[in-house]
């Protein structure tokens, strides 16, 4: 339901409607500074586990699988140290046992062959269950925000939201994918090599344990760092999916070209994708030298447990053999990589609670339009058309407290099938009277009642179902024509489509093109011309067949020609229907059964068109003014 965001929404505090102010670059980078501090979201971990409730049958069967293969994982290294001391180097020097060494062989090649068996079973379910959760994740947030009311995408940029919903949810999709299995697996692993260690000796177990205290530490330290820079890569990567967003649109490259703006454009961007490369490598580089040092450690306690395996069996040791320091060496050796993966996903965690405080953020703002607990559905009968505003104050939010209200103090009622024009000079308040009918925003004080209820105490379904709105710049989907009459009534017929679009005058010119019904109009319908986008959209309402027809300022934008056309449409449209007129051009309201004029937030008249223009008010004002605009045009052709 556009309502005319050009010009009433950009009068909004904090809009994001219109053509956006450019900030500077200090308020940019105090923006992006605050924007990286990712947003505090208590109980985070439990909330990130909460999100694998619904696939736990599967989540035991990956931990089952996982914990099968770690087992199996230090069993070749007991089975080498038995080669090297049964079957290669038997006690008694007699020469090799083939027979069981063939046996020792044989059993290693089995549990490779298992362990590779239960690798591919485990990486099909973990591949499930991250994407099944990640995809359960972006659809809660995209519902979540088709939840929010209108005011919270007046402030917030398109861009911005599109960047939560793909790259934030994108950003922990590693996560979703390989934490429970990397965690489990890798655990296990480490435990298992660990007391495999032991068990082998004591003594050579104690290199590899001295230094894992300050690796921990350290890594700690490090994925602190890569949180930052993630959360600031992310806030980077938003501000250039803004600036895609609104600069790679049809009206954003018509702005451009028609301003020669593109250079601009094109270095706006070239500056956030630099800065966007500056953090990737930065993210990317960053606990770079704290892996090289554990690598190296790891790397290194092989040659250092000859040394002190030599140091120990001079020094009489009788419990070390050639297989015992085989065997460990070859233990130490698996132990470097899951050990490497633990502390990686430690960081990856570490990096993606940014990502998630995001993402949780946005789930955790609660809509101001939402129905209440006792709320009913609005019955379609002829006072579904009955339309009262009884003292009504409002400013949009974000007004200052003390600022003159949008909307003070107004009383209008319209009886079902009535016809009314709310008319006034640019700033009065009138399209906000259209957007508190279908309550897209809340009075302050006061009461909207639609067929006799308070619209907070009816359903927004039923409430909306009724109401019908045709705006100055209808919207339309790249889609085809009849896909976009169809938008707000799926399962209307051919026939249905074609009645409505006689009845929008516009079933000729539909017939006219080589596609017909099935022409796709394009962004936003840029193929058809501007009437001819208003009679489609128009169509689409009354296949939606509502009580209520709001018009905003429904010819405004358009030629003579055109509103004549469309005009003749409306009149049509408003048979049997209670009907709300804002209006610029005078002339299409001069039938109303009742005209009221806004000015300053306050209805300072109201009457039919002749009364008004006996009265000699601000009516007869604007309407003196616009007579006196057509005839200069008439005489400048």
């Amino acid at each position: 339901m556009s309502m005319g965001a050009g010009r009433g929404l950009g009068r909004m505090p904090g809009s994001g409607g219109g053509l956006r102010p450019r900030v500077s670059s200090g308020d940019r980078q105090a923006q992006r500074a605050l924007n990286a501090q990712a947003p505090k979201i208590p109980h985070l971990g439990r909330r990130v586990a909460a999100l694998f409730q619904g696939y736990r049958p599967r989540l035991v069967a990956i931990a089952v699988l996982v914990l099968a293969s770690a087992a199996i994982s230090v069993a070749p290294p007991l089975l080498t140290a038995e080669a090297f001391d049964v079957g290669l180097f038997p006690p008694g020097g007699s020469g090799p046992e083939l027979r069981a060494l063939a046996v020792i062989v044989a059993a290693m090649i089995g549990l490779y062959l298992l362990s590779s068996a239960l690798g591919i079973v485990q990486t099909r379910l973990t591949a499930f269950v991250g994407n099944r959760v990640m995809a359960d994740l972006r659809q809660r947030l995209f519902e979540h925000l088709h939840r929010m009311d209108l005011a919270f995408f007046t402030r917030t940029k398109t861009g911005v939201i599109q960047s939560r919903l793909q790259n934030d949810v994108g950003g922990v999709a590693n996560v979703l994918n390989n934490t429970v299995s990397g965690v489990i697996g890798n655990t296990v692993t480490v435990v298992a090599a660990f007391v495999t260690m032991l068990v082998l000796s004591w003594q050579l177990s104690l290199l590899a344990i001295v230094l894992m205290p300050l690796l921990v530490i350290v890594q700690q330290r490090v994925g602190q760092r890569r949180a930052r820079i993630a959360a600031e890569a992310q806030e980077s990567l938003s501000q250039m999916t803004a600036i895609t967003e609104e600069s790679l649109s049809v009206s954003g490259i018509l702005l451009a070209k028609a301003f020669n703006r593109s250079g601009a454009e094109t270095a706006r961007y070239a500056t956030e994708n630099e800065n966007q490369v500056r953090l990737q490598v930065r993210q990317a580089m960053s606990g770079q030298l704290f892996f090289a040092l554990v690598s190296v450690f790891l790397s290194s306690v092989p040659a250092i447990v000859y040394l002190v395996a030599g140091w120990l069996l001079h020094g009489g040791a009788t419990d070390i053999t050639a297989g015992t320091i085989v065997a460990f060496t070859t233990v130490q050796a698996r132990l470097l990589f899951p050990l490497i993966g633990l502390m990686r996903i430690g960081l990856d965690l570490q990096t993606s609670g940014a990502l998630f405080a995001r993402i949780f953020e946005y789930l955790d703002l609660v809509p101001a339009i939402v129905d209440a607990p006792d709320a009913v559905p609005l019955p379609d009968d002829a006072e579904a058309g009955r339309v009262k505003l009884r003292s009504v104050v409002f400013r949009y939010p974000g007004s200052e407290p003390a600022a003159r209200p949008t909307l003070d103090g107004i009383e209008l009622e319209i009886e079902p099938g009535q016809f009314v024009g709310v008319v006034g000079p640019s700033g009065a308040g009138k399209t906000t009277i259209g957007y508190l009918v279908p309550r897209l925003y809340d009075v302050d004080s006061g009461a909207v009642l639609v067929g006799g209820h308070d619209v907070r105490r009816l359903r927004q379904a039923s409430l909306v179902d009724r109401i019908g709105i045709v705006s100055q710049e209808p919207t339309l989907l790249h889609a085809t024509i009849a896909e976009n009459l169809r938008y707000g009534r799926p399962g209307a017929t051919q026939e249905e489509l074609e009645a409505a679009a006689r009845a929008a005058n516009v079933h000729e010119v539909i017939r006219s093109f080589p596609e017909g019904y099935q022409t796709v109009v394009g962004e936003r319908g840029y193929r058809l011309s501007g009437g001819e986008k208003q009679r489609v959209a128009l169509a689409r309402v009354l296949l939606k067949d509502p009580r209520i027809l709001i018009l905003d300022e429904a010819t405004s934008s358009l030629d003579t020609a055109s509103e004549r056309v469309v005009q003749e449409a409306l009149e049509q449209a408003r048979e049997g229907r209670t009907t709300i007129a804002i209006a610029h051009r005078l002339s299409t309201i001069r039938a109303a059964d009742l005209i009221v004029v806004v000015d300053h937030g306050r209805i300072v008249e109201r009457g039919t068109h002749s009364e008004l223009l006996a009265y000699g008010g601000l009516y007869a004002g604007l309407y003196a003014e616009q007579r006196a605009e057509a005839r200069a045009q008439e005489q400048t052709r």
